[in-house]
């Protein structure tokens, strides 16, 4: 059962942004240390890549654990309530993820996730984050 009444619900899911989110900002500060160019949320790529990269023909996706179902804790937890709702919504955005993966994958374009979770040691992100930007 949710605590909170359908009103203050409602706010409160508002409130939960999609761009330029607290992980995207962390990889941006990353890539422009690293002093690489790009650009954000390309709506003419599937999925609107959170990082685009013309030149090298390769994008990134930040991905938080919870809404896009990672393997860690927090991506296998699940709200108490409308258990089905949840499962049926998060499975969808499964499935959406692996779809534009796979269609950028089929534009040429080579594509890399980082997870939430996984950027808790930044120098350990602008190593990833480099090898893929530098790899052929």
């Amino acid at each position: 059962m949710d605590t909170l009444s359908k009103s203050e619900r409602s706010k409160r899911m508002s409130l939960v942004r999609s761009r330029n989110t607290k992980p995207e900002q962390l990889v941006r500060l990353v890539l422009r240390a690293l002093g690489y160019h790009f650009t954000t949320h390309d709506r003419a790529l599937p999925g609107n890549p959170d990082f685009v990269f013309r030149k090298r023909k390769k994008v990134i996706f930040v991905h938080g654990c919870f809404w896009h179902r990672h393997t860690c804790f927090n991506g296998v937890r699940l709200p108490k309530s409308r258990k089905g709702f949840w499962i049926a919504k998060l499975e969808r955005n499964i499935q959406r993820d692996r779809r534009n993966r796979r269609l950028v994958n089929k534009q040429g374009w080579r594509y890399m996730t980082i997870w939430e979770c996984k950027m808790k040691h930044p120098s350990d992100l602008t190593g990833r984050i480099t090898r893929f930007l530098e790899s052929k």
